[in-house]
């Protein structure tokens, strides 16, 4: 698997928003037949369009006077391995993703387990947008103004049992839709679904937040519509994208990074500018789209609001 280091990350290397729209219609014919994809519903521009955010607030409490990362930054350079390896794959790929109709399973130990229809979940709970910053393994970093809700309020919704102590979460698996679960393309050693969690308590703190849109609409599908994760103190890996099931477990769930290479990505996974990962440092970061490095803030500067979740936790060990 190819990951890049910081020093790799040209800004000629993100993909301009204009360039991966035109080449949507290569995608759906040439491309895709190519590869031996079947595409049989693709959602077109027109029908994303149509698809619209609830109302939605801004929390001046969670907003920053950091510059925030240009959208087309945001949309066009980033990891989804569903859609390949490469980071600009998602932009590529995204048009063979087909977000509605979508569910989202909440099951396991829990008193109201419930399908949602995504439109249902998004009208349900409050939306707020918030700036947060996304700090990725690999040290380069974004600040994102998401829209989401807080995943605490589904949960609540959901009423767990005092058996459940985790909760964990899965990708759609759909190989027509996600060409990167296709191993022979593109050489991935993945295990599917893609498998996420967190404890109960992290999941339930404020923080933690289910988003649907980034930058005042819809998010893209690339950046993991219709439904993802953002837990902005972790490693990006662990914000789950394209979620169809959350699950109350009494166990650890088996994360997908972990179990594929468990000594590089840890089931925690805070930032941590003290622990490096095998092959580079984590102490400095380079925020994507701006030259030169900064210092990596522990729990990626939300310390104050999180860092109590781990005391007395040997945070060397528990990575």
């Amino acid at each position: 698997m190819l990951i890049k280091r910081p020093s790799d990350i040209k800004p000629s290397e993100i993909t301009d928003e204009s360039v991966w729209k035109s080449r949507r219609d290569l995608l759906r014919g040439g491309a895709a037949a190519a590869l031996g994809i079947t595409v049989p519903s693709i959602m077109s521009p027109a029908m994303a369009q149509q698809i619209k955010l609830p109302p939605f607030k801004k929390n001046a409490a969670m907003a920053t006077d950091e510059e925030l990362t240009s959208r087309d930054a945001v949309t066009g350079y980033n990891n989804f391995y569903e859609f390949g390896l490469d980071k600009r794959d998602p932009a590529k790929f995204a048009d063979m993703l087909k977000t509605r109709p979508w569910t989202l399973e909440v099951t396991g130990e829990c008193e109201n387990a419930k399908t949602w229809d995504i439109d249902e979940l998004t009208t349900a709970f409050d939306l707020e947008e918030r700036i947060y910053r996304l700090r990725c393994v690999e040290a380069w970093s974004m600040v994102v103004p998401w829209i989401g809700f807080e995943l605490g309020a589904l949960i609540k919704a959901a009423k767990p049992t005092s058996k459940a102590k985790y909760v964990r979460m899965e990708t759609l698996v759909d190989p027509k839709m996600f060409p990167g679960q296709t191993p022979s393309l593109f050489g991935s050693s993945l295990n599917w679904p893609y498998v996420e969690g967190l404890r109960i308590d992290e999941a339930m703190n404020p923080l933690t937040i289910m988003a649907v849109g980034l930058y005042g609409d819809v998010i893209p599908n690339q950046n993991g519509a219709p439904i993802r994760l953002v837990v902005p103190w972790k490693y990006g890996f662990k914000s789950i994208k394209s979620i169809v099931k959350i699950e109350f477990t009494e166990d650890e769930p088996r994360s997908t990074w972990n179990v594929s290479a468990p000594r590089e990505y840890g089931f925690y996974a805070n930032v941590n500018p003290e622990v490096d990962h095998p092959r580079w440092s984590q102490a400095k970061e380079r925020r994507v789209g701006t030259i030169g490095k900064r210092k990596t803030l522990p729990f990626n500067g939300y310390g104050e609001q999180v860092a109590d979740l781990y005391a007395n936790m040997d945070l060397t060990k528990f990575y």
